[in-house]
């Protein structure tokens, strides 16, 4: 980062909201003005966005939140990931930077559906808005259909060298598509058509199941305090 300094700030600790019983503690920026050049770097160092807040996890007692991040140049498929690619080839996506009535309510049904134990629950537009809307780096929104059937949405904020990948969401009808494994392998392809480097994950969170699938995109790299690091000790991938 240049030399302008940041105000950072720190939240009171509350219930962690990934593992039960835990204390989450949030490190949050206190700029008055943001843009996607001062945002990409805060990403390369762990910052994440929810709505307009910058923040980044300062737990106490815990490292669990692990901010990891592709290359898009050394991504390589798996096995199941060509599988995935192949059993959707039936499906189009495309590019939109216009957010519309059609997002909220696949997001509504996909949060009320399949994650009606989670904080997220019960889905409002008040809080999609709040969560994924930016007035300083309005996202972009990868629309994936069925013939002409919305049934997928990656939100996904663009940047100059890199995607971040905000949230995505689809219908639960389709749970058995592996749709949310399609958007990041979309969001990859995107990135290295348009000669971006990074597609950042946001945090990987190994005692949370729902937060644990990151590691099968590889090779993955893992912020540490020695920076970031191509990930090691790789448990074997499912065939």
């Amino acid at each position: 980062m240049n030399s302008k300094s940041v105000s950072v700030g720190i939240s009171q600790p509350f219930d962690c909201n990934y593992i039960e019983g835990n204390k989450e503690q949030l490190l949050v920026i206190q700029e008055p003005q943001v843009d996607a050049a001062l945002f990409e770097q805060l990403l390369a160092m762990g910052f994440r966005r929810n709505g307009n807040a910058i923040y980044k996890p300062r737990c106490p007692n815990c490292q669990a939140c692990q901010s990891i991040r592709l290359n898009v140049n050394d991504f390589v498929l798996s096995k199941r990931q060509k599988r995935t690619l192949k059993n959707n080839r039936d499906l189009h996506w495309k590019v939109s930077h216009t957010s519309r009535p059609e997002h909220y309510i696949l997001y509504q049904r996909y949060i009320d559906e399949r994650h009606s134990d989670g904080p997220m629950f019960p889905a409002s537009q008040s809080q999609y808005d709040d969560f994924l809307l930016s007035d300083w780096l309005p996202p972009m929104y990868i629309e994936v259909f069925d013939h002409e059937k919305l049934i997928a949405v990656a939100v996904t904020d663009d940047m100059a060298q890199s995607y971040s990948a905000i949230y995505s969401y689809f219908d639960p009808d389709y749970a058995e598509r592996s749709l949310g494994s399609l958007m990041i392998l979309i969001q990859c392809q995107l990135a290295k058509s348009l000669g971006k480097r990074f597609l950042y994950l946001g945090y990987q969170i190994d005692q949370n199941r729902k937060m644990s699938y990151k590691r099968q995109y590889r090779p993955y790299q893992i912020l540490t305090a020695l920076g970031w690091q191509v990930g090691e000790n790789l448990t074997p991938l499912s065939r």
